[in-house]
């Protein structure tokens, strides 16, 4: 079973990707504690996050501004742990921390008989506590990993192919 991680000071906080355009890997990557943690996930996923910490972090009234940290790449070795299944997220308003929970992407495999029996349990989980600076931090650079994607089509708005030079299907 993958290992679950729990770090309450977070020292960095990010999502990025490896490859190229079409082929990219996203990844949230966690250093705390002198440990580098990365967790495959979707690009949905991504963008998920930065629109509801973003909802989230626009509720909170504290007259204290946040700070964004400037240096938010992918640190190496970039070394999938497990992939995210569900993100939660929490804020708690008297240590003016933000709470990501992350859980590990379950019964891909597996067929329907042994997961409805419970055989597989509990997946691995991840909490990582951090500031609504780093929180900041995180969102821009989510929408930033995102957005450099591939353009998408102006009819069917699909991802356009490189190799296809603009061209989609759908425009015939």
């Amino acid at each position: 079973m993958p290992e679950s991680f729990f770090f309450e000071q977070v020292e960095l906080i990010t999502v990025g990707t490896l490859g190229p355009k079409g082929q990219r890997e996203f990844y949230l990557q966690c250093k705390a504690e002198g440990e580098l943690v990365s967790l495959k996930m979707e690009k949905q996923q991504a963008q998920a996050l930065a629109t509801y910490m973003e909802r989230m972090l626009a509720n909170i009234t504290i007259d204290a501004p946040a700070e964004a940290p400037d240096d938010l790449d992918l640190r190496e070795p970039v070394i999938e742990s497990w992939r995210i299944g569900n993100m939660g997220l929490a804020y708690d308003h008297e240590r003016d921390i933000v709470m990501l929970l992350a859980s590990e992407l379950r019964g891909q495999d597996e067929d329907e008989d042994d997961l409805a029996d419970g055989v597989f349990g509990d997946g691995a989980e991840a909490r990582f506590f951090f500031s609504r600076g780093q929180a900041l931090g995180l969102i821009r650079r989510a929408r930033r990993a995102v957005d450099a994607g591939r353009p998408p089509c102006p009819y069917c708005r699909m991802p356009l192919e490189p190799e296809n030079a603009g061209w989609c299907p759908c425009s015939n």
